[in-house]
């Protein structure tokens, strides 16, 4: 795509109407749906919804793997006026009970087991319960469906809640617009065509997993969903559908670089994309030699403004650790405490993928969403995100760490990202986390956890030549796997409890 995206923001079901008749829009087990046949589906959804929840606005919740229910809920909901709350279907009762019940479910639609497994008042008061399968005949007996909505593009279209790995999920309010311009954005400066097949490998209920969706069908691409349970998965449907297009956390990348890949699962893919943590000099490379003629996108996001910037693939070799520019829709602005623009500093998301703010809670609303900085060209709402950025001389911008995981150690404030790169750097340890628990004498002492096969003593002597003393870590634990959550992330909360 060489021209400009278009900003028009429209009715996120309006993405059902993008593709050819004839041509594959969504690839599940059961079959095929062509894209004539995905607009009938999305259509008999939207119907039977408002017949079954019809006030305007009331949430309907999805449970369930990846299928046409959750795959087509996003445009169903939004065309019968309703709100999707997707919930990842790897989470158990009690993040679901707190889901329903602080997003006020009016409907929840999930498989026979998972309903099974909730309590007497796990659900909302008057809240309905339906397994899958009941909910697919009941819309698929439908001869008559819904036309295209004409929704206003700022009214409410989605709840996103986190992962929850501290405390309760917040619910990110998400409006057509804002999913509908990051589908534009991705789709454009992915260069997304309609012959291209993305590889739906993320969570659908994770900001980054539904746009794997969102952003194919605006470009009238095929979409593959896969509930994956290995990496060797993974690598055979890229073989058999003919994937161009593969989206990845860092664990996952991880796996699958150290897995043989046969020729006709490397031939058609023409881009890689990653977001959800940074990749790290060593496995940008080990991904560059994998796969040398597919496009690697470096890509940062934070659910509340969706994404922020991405790497220019030509610059992959050259910069491999930096977070690259703005997307297309996104101004990116790195400013100091006061608020001005400074060469190091918070990242401030400015722009129309800004989102609504969180579920009913006004005041974590206004911790992370401000007024946009005086430099703003864009001005309005922005997020703040919490992150330490810098920008170089090249306008290229790198990741230095949060604001809520900075380890402060005898004065000092230090990104754990840097301890956790050296590290890895070392070639004795293929993943590693760090974090400071609370030291009497330090206010806090670094804790650094690895996998790999390296020494300790010989490990430490590198961090020492390596690093400054003051960054030298005062516990080094060794595992064999970093556990990961919902969303397939390092779970760094639960690596923190179990050093407490």
């Amino acid at each position: 795509m060489t021209t400009s995206p278009d900003p028009m923001p429209r009715p996120l079901d309006h993405l059902a109407l993008r593709g050819c008749d004839g041509d594959a829009a969504l690839v599940l087990r059961a079959g095929t749906i062509s894209w004539k046949d995905l607009r009938s589906r999305v259509a008999q959804m939207a119907a039977w919804l408002q017949g079954a929840v019809p006030a305007p606005g009331a949430r309907v919740a999805t449970w369930a793997a990846k299928g046409e229910l959750t795959c087509l809920m996003p445009l169903a909901a939004a065309r019968a006026g309703l709100v999707h709350v997707p919930v990842n279907p790897l989470l158990k009762r009690a993040q679901v009970r707190h889901i329903l019940n602080d997003s006020g479910a009016s409907l929840l639609i999930a498989n026979a087991a998972r309903l099974g497994s909730l309590a007497a008042g796990d659900l909302p008061q008057g809240c309905t319960a339906l397994p899958e399968d009941v909910a697919a005949s009941a819309w698929g007996a439908l001869e008559a469906g819904l036309p295209p909505s004409s929704s206003d593009p700022h009214s409410l279209a989605a709840i996103l809640y986190t992962s929850g790995s501290t405390g309760n999920p917040k619910g990110v309010m998400l409006s057509h617009a804002n999913l509908w311009l990051g589908a534009v954005s991705v789709a454009h400066y992915l260069e997304l065509a309609a012959d291209d097949v993305t590889l739906a490998v993320l969570p659908l209920s994770f900001d980054y997993g539904q746009n794997q969706l969102l952003s194919t069908w605006y470009a009238g691409g095929s979409a593959v969903p896969l509930d994956y349970l290995t990496a060797r998965d993974v690598i055979k449907a890229c073989a058999r559908h003919g994937v161009t297009t593969l989206a990845a956390v860092p664990p996952l990348w991880l796996q699958l670089v150290e897995q043989d890949w046969p020729a006709d699962a490397v031939a058609p893919l023409r881009r890689l994309t990653n977001s959800g943590g940074a990749l790290g000099e060593d496995l940008v490379r080990a991904l560059r030699r994998r796969f040398p003629d597919a496009r690697l996108f470096p890509m940062y996001g934070l659910t509340e403004a969706f994404r922020s910037t991405f790497l220019d693939p030509a610059l992959v070799d050259t910069h491999p650790t930096s977070m690259g520019r703005a997307i297309p829709f996104a101004e990116i602005l790195v400013v100091d405490e006061a608020g001005a623009e400074a060469g190091e500093g918070e990242l401030v998301h400015c722009g129309p993928l800004v989102a609504q703010g969180y579920w009913q809670d006004a005041e974590k609303t206004a911790r992370r969403f401000k007024p946009a900085p005086r430099a703003s060209h864009h001005g309005g709402t922005a997020v703040w995100s919490g992150d330490t950025v810098r920008r170089d001389a090249e306008g290229l911008l790198y990741f230095v760490g949060r604001e809520d995981a900075m380890i402060k150690s005898a004065g000092n404030r230090i990104s754990p990202q840097e301890i956790e790169d050296a590290a890895i750097a070392s070639g004795m340890a293929e993943e590693a986390v760090a974090f400071g628990l609370p030291d009497a004498r330090l206010g806090e002492a670094i804790h650094l956890v690895v996998r790999g096969s390296g020494e300790e003593g010989v490990l430490r002597e590198v961090l020492r030549r390596e690093l400054p003393n003051f960054m030298q870590p005062a516990t080094i634990r060794w595992i064999d796997a970093m556990p990961l959550n919902p969303n397939g992330k390092v779970d760094r909360a639960r690596l923190r409890k179990d050093a407490e």
